[in-house]
C-alpha cells in the first residue's frame, strides 16, 4: 500500500521499528481505559508479530501514524473486516485508531480518520464504514462525529469478548457512514 498523506501525517504500513510503540499503546492505562486488560511485553510482541505476518487484503493494512515534521510515529489506524457475528454483518468494515497519550488533543485521530474515509470510499470503493466503541468513550465518539459518522443504535450490542468482570465495558455503540453520505458531505464542504 502506498502511504496516505495528510497535511500533518503520513499513514504507512507497520514495520519492525513500530514494535515498541505497539507495546506502549498496549500497556498504557490511559490508552486502555475502555479495554478490559493491558498486555505484557511478551503478549504485545506476539500480537505485533501476528499483525506483521498477516497477509491482509489490499487497503486493510495496519497503518502507523507518523508526524511529517519530525518523523515520530504516534499511533496506529486502519480499516479492518469486523468479525462479530451475529452482532454485525460479516462483510462490515470498521475504522479504528489508537494514539499515544502525549499526542491526544491535537486532532491527529480525526485527520487520520478523514484520510482513511477518503481512501475507503474513493480507492477501495467501499459502500459503508462502521466504527465501534464502548458506549461512554467520549473521545472515540467525538472523533467518529468529526469524520462525519453518525450513530446507528439499531446495531448497538453487548460485546461478546468483554468478560463479565468488566460489565461497564460490555455495551458498545456503532456509528456508520455510507459512501453516498460521505460524497454529499464532501460536496457541501466544497460549496461552502
Amino acid at each position: 500500500m502506498i502511504p496516505i498523506e495528510t497535511p500533518r501525517l503520513i499513514l504507512r504500513p507497520c514495520a519492525e521499528e513500530d514494535r515498541q510503540l505497539f507495546y506502549e499503546l498496549s500497556s498504557d492505562p490511559a490508552v486502555l481505559e475502555f479495554f478490559p486488560f493491558s498486555r505484557s511485553r511478551e503478549a504485545a510482541d506476539a500480537i505485533f508479530t501476528v499483525i506483521q505476518n498477516l497477509i491482509s487484503e489490499p487497503g486493510f493494512e495496519f497503518l502507523v501514524l507518523v508526524l511529517k515534521h519530525s518523523g515520530e510515529p504516534i499511533g496506529f489506524s486502519g480499516l479492518s473486516r469486523i468479525r462479530l457475528d451475529p452482532h454485525l454483518p460479516r462483510d462490515a468494515v470498521e475504522i479504528g485508531w489508537r494514539l499515544s497519550v502525549r499526542h491526544w488533543g491535537n486532532g491527529y485521530a480525526t485527520e487520520a480518520g478523514a484520510a482513511l474515509m477518503r481512501h475507503a470510499f474513493t480507492v477501495l470503493n467501499l459502500e459503508e464504514i462502521l466504527s465501534v466503541a464502548v458506549h461512554d468513550n467520549r473521545r472515540a465518539l467525538a472523533v467518529m462525529r468529526k469524520i462525519g459518522m453518525h450513530p446507528d443504535p439499531a446495531r448497538d450490542f453487548d460485546h461478546p469478548q468483554i468478560p463479565e468482570t468488566h460489565p461497564h465495558l460490555k455495551r458498545h455503540v456503532v456509528h456508520r457512514l455510507r459512501a453516498a453520505e460521505w460524497r454529499a458531505q464532501q460536496a457541501s464542504r466544497t460549496e461552502s
